[in-house]
């Protein structure tokens, strides 16, 4: 858990510097940055899904998911729930701000994949990695949002200790196929998520969280026969 307890540090430390520069900076520059995260977001997400992509063995399993994992949340209203429950602690954008950290945080490829790695084989480059770049996310979300981003770092421990006990418990029953289908719809909630900070179009990635647990199951009951 080492990877991951850096990877929660890195965030917090980012958090701190943000805030304090959000003091200091004025609106339009905030304005700035925010657009610069979406775009940072966009990209990230197209990459996770260019990259996946032409590996998939399932080419339709995404929408499958989407679809299905969409009418879940909207069924659950967690987008709706989140929102409320932000809006008991803060004011202004800061559940966008959150949901979007949130999404940054853990749905990207080495976040998913650097558990596995440091429960499986005690690598912990990815961990490392993706802390430094969460350190540096942190930074820009906090300096537009406010320190409420740091608690996506709960988030991340939750997150990504539960897979790293997944992958102790599975192992065997782990493959490349599935964590391959999970970034892919990852990175499409990402992008989602983009399209929101550029005002392009706001989208309920929240409620289509639950579409990150559907290639798992899909593909466990089809390796079943």
């Amino acid at each position: 858990m080492i990877g991951t307890i850096f990877n929660v540090g890195m965030i917090l430390i980012g958090c701190t510097i943000g805030t304090l520069f959000k003091k200091g900076i004025k609106p339009a520059y905030h304005e700035i940055l925010l657009q610069a995260l979406g775009l940072a977001a966009t990209l990230i997400g197209i990459n996770a899904v260019v990259q996946r992509m032409p590996q998939s063995k399932y080419p339709v399993l995404f929408i499958v998911s989407l679809a299905v994992g969409g009418l879940i949340g909207q069924a659950l209203d967690l987008q709706g729930h989140f929102d409320k429950l932000v809006g008991r602690f803060s004011g202004g954008n800061l559940a966008e701000g959150l949901a979007t950290a949130i999404l940054l945080y853990c749905i990207g490829s080495l976040s998913i994949l650097g558990p596995f790695e440091a429960a499986l084989k005690h690598d912990y480059t990815f961990l490392f990695t993706n802390g430094m770049l969460d350190g540096i996310t942190s930074i820009v979300l906090a300096s537009t949002f406010g320190f409420g981003i740091a608690a996506a770092a709960g988030v991340v421990l939750a997150w990504q200790g539960s897979l790293y006990v997944l992958a102790l418990i599975l192992q065997g029953a782990l493959s490349t196929a599935m964590l391959n289908e999970v970034t892919i719809v990852g990175g499409i909630l990402i992008f989602g998520s983009g399209l929101g900070l550029l005002n392009i179009k706001k989208i309920n990635t929240l409620n289509l969280l639950p579409a990150l647990i559907i290639p798992p199951i899909v593909i466990s009951v089809m390796q079943l026969f």
